[in-house]
């Protein structure tokens, strides 16, 4: 046994005189990608003031750890390169040394992707039978991309998922894969192909560190120190710490297993009703959560997920979250996400951190008449397009490739590309159409609003998109376009392409028009305005 135990350990290529330890954080283990041509962070714990060396490539630097034993080493920018290397680290300290090897490291570009379900959407789960029947040959596209993926080079980081509320964590859970026949199932779907197009373009090893978990608000990915520099989020950060601190001091464990039992045992009781009566029988009940395991207190998964990756460098991040706000937060939405983003590029001192973010997918029912201006999944679509006023931001506009019953659209083979032209464009500087058209500016002249959008590519158009297929131009109507009057009341209106970057929109009715708004809805289904790459246009309203 003893023996089966030693040649384990040699197999976790951990070579020590068992004197004491080096503890790095979970993301520095075998397989592991390193972002080139900017510094290199390697950080960790072991014996207080031990001398660390670390090695990699033709690179050795040292530095002495601190009385607690922490230590960081920032290697020089390294150069892509696809060969199986080792980095080492040693720590010596009273001529007893410990070393820590990591095997089959590659130097390429790295990218962080964050948010909930539609980030963190596996191949596993996205190769099921489609909800609705016209999107089954999205399904098995998926299918057979999983079946023959083999691509050694390009490579994930998962991140478990985990909570804290007040403390800040620094090893983190995880484990590194590659994108090969049955690792790749667990690939995130939409960090998948965007990292697919980076691989096919710049021909260097590319990972994605997929740090996401499902049915979470954006709160809770915000440091908390990012909260105290806002007026309006310092109080709703302090509201919702209070309502925990209340949680925690009146839970009783023994009581919430009692009523769980008494509410299981009443569950069990409707079911043989519901059997009885032919009925549909009622959902289990869940039992009630450890406040400490409340996955929607502010700062907790930045502390438990997020925190352990700083500062290991990455090239910048890829967000989909927002579906878990249209219900609640919806109108501080673009607030929270511009906040986000500057405390993430503040945690990790980088030179340049890019931000690029998916807007929400057309969902539900289209609706027949214009919905209110206080539409939740509208506001959390508008917030995201204002993120665009920072710099080093980019927006995947995703409302046409969303399914009308499924929450979870089975492309995103199309997200990760759109994501991709932002990233090769401004990262990576390939003079390429990067984005659909953006609103600008707008004119009222007499009865009709004059519309200009930037990034128009070769020019507008009406376009028609369906499943993965390229956009194609189409003789048809402009669509989902509202002008409102001096009445305050929303009509659709008629639109049409007066130049490459200008639209005309007007009402028979409405002499005095005051604004206009487009795709402002959950699903605006029929949306059709494009730039003649085919990239589709945000949601707009013009004004603020």
């Amino acid at each position: 046994m003893k023996k089966i135990i030693l040649s384990i350990f040699l197999l976790l290529h951990i070579q020590s005189t068992f004197a004491f330890d080096i503890t790095l954080p979970s993301i520095f283990a075998d397989h592991m990608v390193l972002q080139r041509s900017q510094k290199v962070p390697v950080w960790g714990t072991t014996q207080a003031n031990a001398m660390v060396e670390v090695s990699f490539a033709d690179q050795k630097k040292q530095v002495k750890a601190d009385v607690e034993g922490n230590w960081r080493i920032d290697l020089e920018p390294l150069e892509a390169s696809s060969e199986s290397r080792v980095l080492t680290v040693t720590s010596q300290y009273n001529n007893e040394v410990t070393t820590l090897r990591i095997l089959d490291v590659l130097v390429g570009e790295i990218w962080l992707c964050s948010g909930q379900s539609n980030m963190y959407r596996p191949f596993r789960m996205l190769m099921g039978e489609a909800v609705q029947p016209e999107y089954e040959p999205i399904a098995a596209y998926l299918r057979k991309e999983a079946a023959t993926a083999n691509d050694p080079l390009f490579r994930q980081f998962k991140v478990g998922p985990d909570y804290s509320v007040l403390q800040e964590k620094y090893l983190g859970r995880g484990n590194w894969s590659k994108a090969v026949h049955g690792e790749v199932n667990e690939f995130s779907g939409t960090a998948y192909f965007f990292g697919r197009e980076l691989r096919r373009e710049l021909q260097v090893p590319v990972a994605i560190l997929s740090c996401s978990l499902g049915a979470t608000r954006i709160e809770p990915w915000i440091p908390k120190e990012a909260y105290q520099e806002n007026d309006i989020l310092k109080v709703a950060y302090n509201e919702e710490l209070a309502q925990y601190k209340n949680s925690l001091a009146s839970w009783d464990t023994f009581k919430e297993d009692e009523k769980y039992k008494q509410l299981l045992t009443d569950w069990e009781v409707q079911v043989e009703q519901a059997e009885r009566e032919g009925k549909k029988a009622p959902s289990k009940p869940r039992k009630s959560v450890h406040p400490d395991r409340d996955r929607q207190i502010p700062a907790t998964l930045f502390n438990a997920m997020i925190h352990p990756l700083i500062p290991f460098a990455v090239k910048g991040a890829l967000w989909y979250q927002g579906e878990s706000n249209t219900e609640q937060g919806a109108a501080t939405y673009g607030l929270k996400l511009s906040n986000m983003i500057e405390s993430w590029r503040k945690a990790w001192g980088q030179d340049t951190f890019y931000f690029y973010t998916c807007q929400l997918a057309n969902y539900k029912t289209p609706n027949q008449e214009p919905v209110a201006d206080e539409d939740g999944w509208a506001l959390v679509s508008y917030g995201q397009s204002q993120s665009l006023k920072l710099p080093n931001t980019g927006l995947a506009v995703l409302n046409d490739i969303g399914e009308e019953k499924d929450i979870h659209p089975k492309n995103k083979i199309d997200a990760g590309k759109r994501l991709s032209l932002w990233a090769l464009n401004q990262a990576y500087k390939k003079d390429i159409v990067y984005s659909g058209p953006l609103y600008k500016t707008s004119t009222i002249k007499r009865d009709k609003i004059i519309i200009e959008f930037d990034n128009v590519g070769s020019g507008l158009m009406v376009g028609k998109k369906q499943f993965m297929e390229p956009t194609i131009e189409v003789q048809e109507p402009l669509s989902r376009f509202q002008i409102k009057g001096t009445d305050g009341l929303w009509k659709w209106a008629k639109a049409k392409i007066l130049n490459k970057n200008q639209v005309e929109v007007w009402h028979t009715d409405i002499e005095h028009p005051v604004e206009v708004r487009y795709a402002w809805s959950s699903n605006p289904q029929g949306a059709n305005l494009y730039n003649k790459e085919g990239l589709p246009t945000s949601l707009f309203k013009t004004q603020d």
